[in-house]
């Protein structure tokens, strides 16, 4: 979400979406707030801290990781305050391991993703540390039944060999689909809560994350081609949360929801699937994240989202 006063946003955001709120990330307010260094605070054991290039592992925890923390730490006292009583689903966000592995580097300066040591590392101690946050987020608000989403906008660049190399001269050799796959798993079976998986870049592997355990996977409708039919249509019938992204991300005109879901009424009937699955199977949101809107429209943005998901329950055909 765009600004930086943490307690509006999340106001608005439990405004408008009454019965899926969010806890807000408020990337602007600079290093440690971004997707990277939040989810780099999340880990245990493992330190980082910002260099000219980026983020980069360091041996013990620094004014970096500290401010990741203590930002997390004063999100989640706003997302308390405006949840009080609240009893249905929330969603927290956190960014994957292979989006961390490859946005994060080793001391020596290349990226963790060349490392499968290092790989296994952070997916280990981002495991544990989704466990303690998914448990302060119920301590803090106890009626809630906690939806973890993953962000994975590298996955699919992990998977073509198209991740640069920290130069930025070369990329990084593509890891094995099954590595792959087998760390989602691990990481998606060692927590307590339902994840879906966001990946806002072409190609996302549907079925790769199914196997993986996905409850739902979100993507941008987009940038989907014919060749996405079956694997979301096996991933519909299968049981898949689909969270259809939408509603455009940046300032554009959003007055017209019935128009911003035709894209998955057009899907639904090209894959022949019952229109009363429109309801119990998609969720509408935004392509992407709003952080690069405005905070009037990230707002505007959340309510189309709404109204478009309630066009398609009326008007499935």
């Amino acid at each position: 979400m765009p600004g930086g006063d943490v307690r509006e946003m999340t106001r608005g955001v439990a405004a408008e979406l009454e019965q899926l709120p969010h806890l807000p990330e408020l990337p602007s307010r600079g290093p440690g707030a971004d997707m990277i260094g939040r989810g780099a605070g999340l880990l245990t054991e493992l330190f980082v801290q910002t260099e000219p290039s980026g983020w980069r592992f360091t041996d013990r925890p620094g004014r970096d990781t500290k401010r990741a923390v203590s930002w997390l730490g004063e999100d989640l006292d706003a997302l308390e305050e405006y949840t009080q009583d609240y009893a249905g689903l929330l969603k927290v966000q956190a960014v994957g391991p292979w989006t961390l592995a490859g946005s994060i580097e080793l001391r020596h300066g290349e990226k963790a993703l060349s490392d499968p040591g290092a790989c296994r590392d952070i997916a280990g101690s981002l495991t544990e540390g989704l466990r303690r946050h998914l448990a302060d987020v119920r301590r803090r608000v106890p009626g809630a039944t906690v939806v973890l989403q993953l962000d994975e906008p590298l996955l699919p660049a992990v998977l073509a060999g198209s991740v640069r190399t920290a130069s930025g001269f070369q990329r990084l050799r593509s890891v094995d689909r099954q590595r792959a796959e087998q760390a989602l798993r691990e990481l998606i079976g060692g927590l307590d809560a339902p994840v879906l998986v966001h990946s806002c870049a072409p190609g996302v592997p549907v079925p790769l994350l199914r196997r993986a355990g996905a409850a739902g996977i979100s993507l941008d409708f987009g940038l989907l081609t014919e060749r996405d039919d079956d694997d979301l249509g096996e991933a519909v019938e299968g049981g898949t949360l689909i969270l259809a992204g939408v509603v455009p991300s940046t300032d554009v005109e959003t007055s017209d929801p019935a128009g911003s879901v035709q894209g998955v009424r057009t899907l639904w009937r090209r894959l022949g699937l019952a229109p009363e699955l429109l309801g119990r199977r998609v969720v509408v949101t935004p392509t992407c994240g709003l952080a690069g809107a405005s905070p009037a429209y990230a707002r505007r943005a959340l309510a189309a989202a709404v109204r478009a998901a309630r066009s398609l329950v009326d008007n499935p055909e």
